[in-house]
């Protein structure tokens, strides 16, 4: 006799290039291994990321105009497809800035039991600045999850929501030793750094200018960024420190683990952070991080002096100094190196993928025949 089978969705604005779009991606693998029914539903007509389950793709939906009859039409798209298949939960994972939209969705589209992700220090991109509206939208769905207790702390401390929950990111570790091996078809020695640039918040022209003052590029060792972003402004950085040859802007990449797996270290210079996915995808990679302690993911991942170095937050010369010591040290650096790939265990996808099952109540042997 057959015990219910669960149905979920998760609902992101893509499934690439963004760290909470690798974590929908990462849980729909983990829920339908687990026997969960899972459709992903999203917003953007973009899709690079390995998942699971069915697909509900609203950006197919989306004209170029997209104006008020092409928005009204997505979501109605969206209340019937939720309607229809009648979900156990429904878990969010897009940046919510629009409050009289979320409003709409929170309250008369999302039926189910709702859960809401915040993926970064600048909450407000996923709440309202308001905390009496913030508690209109969030106070009474299932939970809203947090990746740490720093941010736990500053959600409840500036909305007083009562239904906080600490959840941290994934690692999908199957992926990156796959992927790891590949050629990145690179013949020098490089450092690098990941992550999108069409904002400042990465600092990669800062970072450039710090590695410019390091002994790296004395030492043959250039940089290499991965990211999309408007290059203009890095490239005129590049050309002031005359780095031309040593730093290279490769855009986006399906498979950053490559160019990981090859780095002696990747550096992290971001104002905030919400998680930090890259460092757990280098670390899976056995490559050392160095990273500003910025708020709030890197000093969570990074043990200093043991699978990294934590620099004091926004010293771009104590980072230039980290630098230097990762790559003369030789000792520090084999310690590091060796250490990288035990720190990441707490962060498995099935070792968090229990914490989300423990969230939801679902006994996974319930879903299986008798």
């Amino acid at each position: 006799m057959s015990q219910k089978k669960y149905k979920i969705a998760l609902v992101g604005y893509r499934l690439s290039g963004g760290g909470n779009d690798k974590v929908m991606a990462n849980l729909s693998i983990f829920f339908e291994k687990n026997g969960i029914e899972i459709h992903n539903i999203i917003v953007l007509n973009e899709v690079s990321y390995p998942y699971a389950g069915k697909l509900f793709n609203l950006g197919l939906l989306k004209d170029q105009k997209n104006g008020l009859i092409n928005k009204y039409r997505r979501l109605r798209a969206l209340n019937n497809y939720l309607k229809k298949n009648n979900f156990d939960f429904i878990i969010d994972f897009r940046f919510r800035t629009k409050t009289l939209q979320e409003f709409i969705i929170s309250r008369f589209i999302y039926k189910a039991k709702t859960i809401f992700t915040v993926h970064s220090f600048w909450i407000n991109h996923y709440m309202p600045d308001n905390s009496w509206l913030a508690r209109l939208l969030y106070n009474h769905c299932y939970a809203n999850i947090a990746l740490g207790n720093d941010m736990k702390n500053l959600i409840e401390k500036k909305h007083k929501l009562k239904n906080v929950v600490v959840i941290p990111n994934s690692v999908y570790l199957e992926e990156i030793l796959e992927k790891q091996d590949e050629n990145c078809n690179l013949d020098f020695e490089f450092v690098l750094a990941a992550g999108q640039y069409e904002n400042a918040i990465k600092q990669f022209d800062q970072l450039i200018l710090s590695y410019a003052a390091s002994n790296l590029s004395k030492h043959k060792k250039h940089l290499v960024i991965l990211g999309n972003g408007d290059k203009s402004k890095l490239e005129a950085v590049i050309k002031y420190a005359n780095l031309e040859d040593y730093v290279h802007l490769l855009g986006y990449q399906d498979n950053p683990f490559k160019f990981m797996a090859k780095a002696q270290f990747l550096i992290l210079s971001s104002k905030i952070e919400g998680f930090s996915n890259v460092i757990l995808e280098s670390l899976t990679c056995k490559t050392p991080v160095i990273s500003f302690d910025c708020d709030f993911g890197p000093r969570d991942r990074i043990v200093n002096f043991k699978n990294g170095i934590l620099v004091e937050n926004q010293n771009w010369e104590k980072l230039t100094e980290a630098m230097n010591l990762l790559d003369s040290d030789s000792e520090l650096y084999q310690h590091c190196k060796q250490n990288a790939f035990d720190s990441i265990q707490p962060f498995l996808l099935d070792k968090v993928g229990s914490q989300w099952l423990d969230l939801l109540k679902i006994n996974t042997q319930k879903n299986e025949s008798e």
